[in-house]
């Protein structure tokens, strides 16, 4: 089964667009579909709050990153202000969605 996302108005996909693809392509109700995304996000954010990794093969994965305090500067006075040790989420694309992206100039290739 493919998604067809080329009739989005805006070039950022959001949740309710997600949902609305799900309404309309795979059949499920506007309530079954909101809540299965709001639970897919959900699941995800628990999982990196929690400390673990997220793959999600032929994607990507999603990490948590503790980045080192650092000192830094304002670039409008110059001042010199320390930056705290915090955590980040980063993203790293597999190896299939680098291609798909590469070879077919944006749209990802269905299974």
């Amino acid at each position: 089964m493919e998604l067809s996302v080329e009739s989005l108005e805006t070039p950022a996909l959001t949740k309710a667009q997600l949902a609305e693809l799900l309404f309309e392509q795979i059949g499920l109700n506007k309530r079954e579909s909101k809540d299965m995304i709001d639970a897919f996000f959900n699941l995800m954010s628990e999982s990196l709050i929690d400390g673990a990794d997220v793959k999600i093969s032929g994607f990507g994965s999603f990490q948590i990153r503790t980045k080192a305090p650092r000192p830094g500067r304002n670039p409008r006075t110059g001042e010199a202000i320390p930056i705290e040790a915090r955590k980040v989420v980063t993203f790293h694309a597999s190896q299939k969605l680098k291609e798909s992206i590469q070879g077919s100039n944006g749209a990802v290739a269905a299974d």
